[in-house]
C-alpha cells in the first residue's frame, strides 16, 4: 500500500474519533438539563425519519409498501420502542407485506 493512503486512513480515523471523543472528555461527571437530555433523546428518531422518509416516496414497485413500512415505523417509535426495534419491527412487518401482497 502506498504510504498515502496509509496516511488518508489515519486522517480518517481521527476525524471520525475526535467528535466522538469530545463530548465525553467535555461532559464527564456532568448533568444535562432534562430539556437537552429530551432532545438528544429523539435525535436518532429524526435521523432516522430524514435518511428514510424520501425514499418511502420513490419506491416505484407500490407506494403502499413504503406507507406500510412507514405506519410500522411510526407506531413502534410513538409506542417508546428503542431505534434497533422500530428498524428491526418496520422489516418484520415488510417481510409480512411482501409474503401476502
Amino acid at each position: 500500500m502506498n504510504s498515502t493512503i496509509i496516511w488518508i486512513i489515519i486522517g480518517m480515523g481521527l476525524v471520525t474519533y475526535i467528535p466522538r471523543m469530545l463530548p465525553l472528555v467535555i461532559f464527564r461527571g456532568k448533568e444535562l438539563p432534562p430539556f437537552f437530555e429530551g432532545i438528544l433523546k429523539n435525535v436518532p428518531f429524526a435521523i432516522l425519519g430524514a435518511l428514510i422518509f424520501p425514499n418511502i416516496l420513490m419506491i416505484q414497485h407500490s407506494i403502499w409498501f413504503g406507507i406500510t413500512g412507514a405506519a410500522a415505523a411510526f407506531i413502534l417509535a410513538a409506542l417508546g420502542a428503542n431505534v434497533i426495534i422500530v428498524v428491526v419491527g418496520s422489516i418484520a412487518v415488510l417481510s409480512l407485506y411482501s409474503i401476502f401482497f
